[in-house]
């Protein structure tokens, strides 16, 4: 009885066998191509999170590059006040603040120089350029009239501070407000400008 008994069930265990048409296999396969799917849009979004953080690096290369411009761009004028009046575009200088600073400093060829910048391009690969305009409506000689000049000077000793009443009514001091333009191209055509107001 109990060899009866065992052989039905060898029998119906083999009948079972022979009725599975692979139903599991396919829902199988297609949680595999589901998992698959989603293994590929992980990657390709871990790889674009790299490509964004770098372009952001390199875009923070070049702006804190752009400081390098504008050190040379107060150097140069510094080196050059008995020459100011009138343009002096070899040198990157508009005696005007009429033109569009960032055309010039697009078409400008005056390189900064400095501590590890050879030829305008800096160790991180950016390369420096700068345009300097004097803040006057014409050229020539400098007055008050047609251009802007520094705030009023301090009292070296004030640490900064005008007694009540006395800055407002100050005369403006005799420097000359100048604005540098600085052009920055970084790897991978990463470009920043940056201005500067010195006097």
């Amino acid at each position: 009885m109990n060899l009866k008994l065992s052989s039905n069930i060898m029998r119906t265990y083999e009948y079972c066998l022979d009725k599975q048409q692979g139903v599991v296999l396919f829902f199988a396969l297609i949680a595999l191509v589901i998992m698959s799917l989603a293994a590929v849009a992980l990657i390709r979004s871990v790889d674009t999170n790299t490509i964004i953080a770098g372009n952001l690096g390199f875009r923070q290369s070049a702006t804190v590059s752009a400081d390098s411009g504008v050190e040379t761009a107060l150097t140069w004028i510094t080196a050059n006040q008995a020459n100011l009046n009138n343009d002096r575009t070899i040198d990157g200088y508009y005696a005007t603040s009429t033109g569009n600073a960032k055309a010039l400093a697009d078409a400008s060829t005056k390189m900064a120089t400095g501590t590890e910048i050879n030829a305008g391009t800096d160790s991180s690969g950016n390369t420096i350029s700068y345009v300097v305009q004097r803040m006057c409506r014409n050229s020539g000689p400098s007055d008050s009239t047609h251009c802007l000049f520094g705030p009023p000077g301090e009292d070296p000793n004030s640490n900064g501070d005008c007694p009540v009443g006395t800055c407002l009514n100050a005369a403006p001091s005799d420097s000359l407000m100048y604005r540098v333009t600085v052009k920055v191209i970084g790897p991978k055509n990463t470009v920043s400008y940056t201005q500067a107001f010195v006097y």
